[in-house]
């Protein structure tokens, strides 16, 4: 493709982010044909499993992970989805997984002790290899995030008192423990939450962000050389209680991010459920019109700049202004959310429900 071939096409896929973010930024007036608004489209799954790990490579490729040990990948917009699920795998809990195109995929099970594994595969979910357990009793992996097809990590609950983080550099095929002399100290009752596959998260080469709650504070740790070292900030986030705290992390790049969470359980409410930063973690601040309700995963709008996306059970929000006033657009339940840098939207969740955003 030619150098004009390439801008030509680049300019088409970020307008198409930038008039879906603003599609769904403004109410359709009067008379307005209810047809012209984007939505979230519900896709035939076949599944009832509940998907709170999703990783979208594409328009039309994506991998969702989930209960019972459920893993299913499309390759054509959602119209079909594949059972790939690893053999033997029902009594696992896959909360994560990352995707690195149609064929390669790298999924988390969660759980204390060896319910914490990591499976891995090259051909498109036909055969699945285990790559990690866990055979300490104190751990309990949430979260991974890959920096690129190589670089990857990991994250545990606190062990002795710190963050466990586990790291590969050959695309999931062996991990180790990483040194925790550079992790701060956890607070007590501190801990992950593996809601979304959204608790720890990368932008560029080196930097990672860790969500936390359930401490006296909800806080955000942040390591710029591939979790060697970290620093921690509060966010302004309620916690105080192990069902609150920070869910969900999103970082359009290595400044600038977004933080959502609450408190899960129906019967509470979650004031002050969303904070933005503009330094990389150092510092938070509450989002002046936060999300009304709990919510467990968050991904930016490609191309837009400004504009993200929030889910929750109780429905889906959207920012246009960097994550500082949310606005209700969807009240379908999902537990998580990703985008693509081609202008795809995903969202799965509770039911075997996984979605796209589109016009409806």
């Amino acid at each position: 493709m030619t150098s004009m071939g390439k801008t030509r096409r680049m300019m088409s896929v970020g307008l198409t982010g930038a008039a879906l973010a603003m599609a769904l930024a403004v109410p359709a007036q009067a008379g307005e044909t209810p047809a012209a608004a984007p939505g979230w489209k519900l896709t035939q799954t076949g599944t009832d499993a509940r998907f709170r790990g999703l990783a979208a490579v594409s328009r039309n490729t994506a991998w969702a992970a989930g209960s019972k040990g459920t893993v299913l990948r499309t390759t054509d917009g959602g119209r079909s989805w594949r059972n790939v699920s690893p053999p033997g795998a029902a009594e696992l809990q896959f909360r994560d997984v990352e995707a690195f195109d149609a064929r390669r995929a790298v999924v988390l099970a969660i759980g204390e002790g060896e319910a914490s594994r990591v499976l891995r595969t090259e051909d498109g979910g036909a055969s699945w290899t285990e790559s990690f357990r866990n055979t300490d009793p104190r751990a309990f992996y949430d979260c991974m995030t890959f920096f690129d097809d190589r670089h990857g990590l990991a994250m545990s609950d606190p062990v002795d008192g710190k963050y466990r983080i586990l790291s590969t550099r050959d695309g999931g095929r062996s991990w180790r423990v990483l040194p925790d002399e550079g992790m701060p100290a956890a607070l007590p009752g501190e801990a992950g939450f593996a809601a979304s596959g959204q608790c720890l998260v990368s932008a560029g080469p080196k930097d990672v962000w860790l969500a936390t709650g359930g401490g006296a504070t909800a806080r955000v740790l942040h390591s710029a050389d591939r979790g060697m070292t970290w620093t921690a900030a509060a966010s302004t986030i309620p916690a105080g209680d192990p069902a609150r705290g920070v869910f969900a992390l999103a970082f359009r790049d290595r400044t600038h991010g977004i933080a959502v969470g609450g408190d899960y359980r129906a019967d509470q409410p979650s004031p002050r459920a969303a904070a933005v930063t503009g330094d990389g973690g150092r510092s938070w601040r509450q989002a002046a019109t936060p999300p009304p309700a709990y919510r467990s995963g968050v991904a930016w709008l490609p191309y837009s700049g400004t504009a993200a996306l929030a889910v929750g059970p109780t429905g889906t929000d959207l920012t246009t202004d960097g994550g500082r006033t949310w606005r209700t657009v969807d009240t379908g339940s999902y537990d998580t959310v990703d985008c693509t840098r081609d202008g795809a939207c995903w969202a799965a969740g509770e039911q075997g429900r996984i979605a796209r955003l589109e016009r409806r």
